[in-house]
């Protein structure tokens, strides 16, 4: 069997920068996919894409599928003849095979005797299954929004103008997309326009650079990134790099060479954000800091191509990138005009939510919720409450509503100017954070107050009209706000009452269509993340549910059981004391306890369970100031000694006594076990 690389590309004209990561990974899944279904062997898939093309390559593909045995079962033996001749079953099945009644074998199964017939069956070769493979893939992909160009009916991201399908040196004839495979391909647009005819699929990537095309993804965007960050030495200066942007430039571009431009330095009195947002959003530049982290009056842009005159394309770029950071200065000094608190009254037609009203309401409603936990927490509750007044007042301001992801960040800058407190001002900001499970929580007392009230008013709020996230939407972010929580209130060491908090939110509602077991509900909802947030930690799904069988209702308190519960599963002693408790829990089910853990030592008579009982009440005072202190991790270590005269408990004493008294007696030495171990988790979920 034969093998060669396979080459796939598809030409179009420039799409979407921002799904080409997407598309160009599923061209390639989809033709693996299609290959491993046609069970073709090869030794390795990789994807390239530009704005003018996807393709795949295939490293060691076999020529063909290889050749394979094929079983076919027919009518059972007893109903394949009849007083020795074969019946109409039998000769059905044989002309189904192409060959004749004798020509058939007997298949002995289990199940009986039965007729049945092999034969060697030759694969098909690449060049017969790939037309089928590359239109599956091609239709299979991700495409954000279809088109239809000049008299054509098929659609697809952008207008198709080539398809490159070679294996090796040979052309595989296919169609997709209303276009026939060649080997010709195409340049950079401007470079090298003409067409080229790849004489061997090895030969695409060579063939593309040298007419000005980086095919690579991960090639390009280090080239992006090496050429931004020697620019920025030249100016003495510092690159922000953000990744995000990295990746969509390098979708904008086949041959990256980067300029450095520059602005009036007049617009350095409009906070950076908001240049850089500009920058970003509009002109995709990267920006420059100094020595101390402050902006620059200059800016990195990626030209697609190496032009004689770049002076001329930097002055282009100068051009454009004024009149946008104009209107970023105009939008500041308009905003200024106004405080912030005057800004209240345009909160009344700013809808949240229909049936929760609007944010005028929701700021009402968190008023008293933030002031409690600032005062909770050591905080001012006085701040807190100012700064849930204000907290969404930039939202309508001309800065926000043309950059949106500045709010908070506007509303710092609009609060100083107007002389609010500095912490109303930074909770402002804060209020968003964390944004992501691993970014950094508020830093101020406010900050933290602010930021949990907004999300447990709209937890609330959402569950209590019945909107409850699904497995497939989450309109409302409502996962991202519980993880939120939890970790505000555990990076954070605020030892407060998840409980106690969504009552006070929703004492705050008012006629929730779904009040009745809100707060349960939600609070179970929030407690359920813990196993998403325990992940990132190592924390395993039996470790969450022995924490999660307990009704602890505090964050930081279930985080810290959690970190001990890991911790004590890692000790050889836990397999064995996580079955005894197992032991214990089906002992005490099965006798239905009443749950008394009053031991009489009058009616214990085996040295067995005395020694357990004297283990017992001594750990009992040992991990009791520990208990109250929360300190779980030395608490498990302590009771990991038990292991010993539980072990012997179990091999030398007889639970079920005939004595009613001593077995009680035994039972209640087992409940006493237990309720050790319960005080910190249910480690009989442990695995065993």
């Amino acid at each position: 069997m034969a093998v060669d690389t396979l080459l796939l590309e598809l030409g179009a004209e420039e799409l979407p920068p921002t799904a080409l990561d997407a598309l160009s990974d599923a061209f390639a899944s989809g033709i693996q996919r299609g290959l491993q279904d046609a069970e073709i062997p090869f030794e390795s898939v990789e994807a390239f894409a530009t704005p003018r093309r996807l393709a795949v390559r295939v490293a060691g593909l076999a020529d063909k599928q290889p050749d394979r045995e094929v079983e076919k079962r027919g009518p059972a033996l007893a109903a394949a003849f009849k007083d020795g001749q074969p019946t109409k079953a039998a000769e059905g099945f044989a002309r189904s095979c192409g060959v004749s009644v004798d020509e058939l074998i007997h298949l002995e199964t289990d199940k009986g005797t039965w007729l049945g017939y092999r034969e060697q069956q030759t694969g098909e070769t690449v060049q017969a299954l790939l037309p089928d493979i590359l239109r599956k893939a091609i239709g299979a992909l991700p495409v954000p929004k279809n088109m239809r160009w000049g008299a054509s009916r098929v659609e697809f991201s952008r207008p198709v103008h080539w398809l490159v399908a070679l294996y090796g040196s040979d052309v595989i004839a296919a169609e997709a997309l209303g276009l026939e495979t060649s080997r010709t391909t195409y340049g950079h647009r401007f470079h090298a326009p003409g067409a080229i005819q790849l004489a061997h699929a090895d030969d695409y990537l060579s063939a593309l650079e040298n007419a000005y095309v980086l095919a690579e993804r991960a090639q390009r965007r280090e080239r992006i990134r090496e050429q931004v960050l020697a620019e920025a030495e030249v100016q003495d200066a510092t690159a922000v790099i953000d990744e995000d942007l990295l990746v969509e430039v390098s979708g904008l571009v086949e041959w990256p060479v980067a300029l450095t431009g520059s602005f009036d330095e007049r617009f350095l009195e409009v906070p950076a954000e908001c240049l850089i947002s500009s920058m970003k959003a509009n002109q995709k530049y990267f920006h420059l800091l100094d020595e101390n982290g402050n902006l620059m009056p200059l800016f990195i842009t990626i030209a697609n191509i190496e032009s004689l005159d770049p002076d001329q394309v930097i002055h282009g770029n100068e051009k454009v990138i004024r009149p946008r950071l104009a209107d970023a200065a105009f939008f500041y000094d308009t905003d200024r005009k106004q405080t912030l608190a005057s800004r209240l009254p345009a909160l009344e037609s700013v809808v949240f939510q229909q049936q929760l009203g609007t944010l005028a309401d929701k700021a009402r409603r968190s008023e008293a919720i933030a002031g409690y936990i600032a005062e909770q927490i050591g905080g001012d509750e006085a701040y807190a409450k100012r700064a849930t007044q204000l907290a969404k007042c930039d939202l309508v301001t001309e800065m926000v509503l043309e950059f949106p992801e500045l709010q908070g960040v506007m509303g710092r800058y609009y609060a100083e100017q107007d002389g609010e407190p500095t912490e109303v001002a930074k909770a402002i900001e804060e209020q968003y954070l964390p944004r992501f499970a691993t970014d950094a929580i508020p830093h101020t007392a406010t900050g933290k107050a602010l930021a949990l009230t907004d999300r447990l008013d709209t937890l609330v709020g959402i569950f209590g009209i019945g909107q409850r996230p699904t497995g497939a939407k989450d309109p409302f972010a409502l996962r991202r706000a519980s993880i939120g929580v939890l970790n505000i209130l555990i990076k954070g060491e605020l030892n407060l009452d998840l409980r106690e908090l969504l009552s006070r939110a929703a004492e705050q509602h008012q006629g929730l269509p779904k009040a009745e077991g809100l707060v349960d509900d939600v609070l179970t909802y929030m407690l359920d993340r813990f196993r998403a947030w325990g992940q990132e930690e190592g924390i395993t799904a039996e470790m969450y549910l022995a924490v999660r069988a307990r009704p602890v209702t505090k964050p930081l308190d279930f985080a810290r059981r959690l970190r001990a519960v890991k911790t004590f599963a890692q000790r050889e002693e836990a397999t064995a004391l996580a079955a005894a408790n197992k032991r214990v829990s089906n002992i005490l089910a099965k006798q239905s306890h009443d749950g008394s853990t009053q031991v009489d030592g009058e009616l214990l008579s085996e040295e067995a369970e005395k020694a357990l009982f004297h283990a017992l009440s001594t750990s009992r005072d040992s991990v009791a100031p520990l208990f109250a202190e929360g300190h779980y991790m030395e608490a498990l270590d302590a009771l990991a000694t038990l292991r010993e005269p539980v072990d012997n408990f179990f091999d030398q004493v007889m639970v079920m006594a005939d004595d009613e008294a001593v077995r009680r007696n035994r039972l209640a030495l087992l409940a006493n076990l237990q309720s050790l171990f319960l005080d910190v988790a249910d480690i009989s979920e442990l695995p065993q």
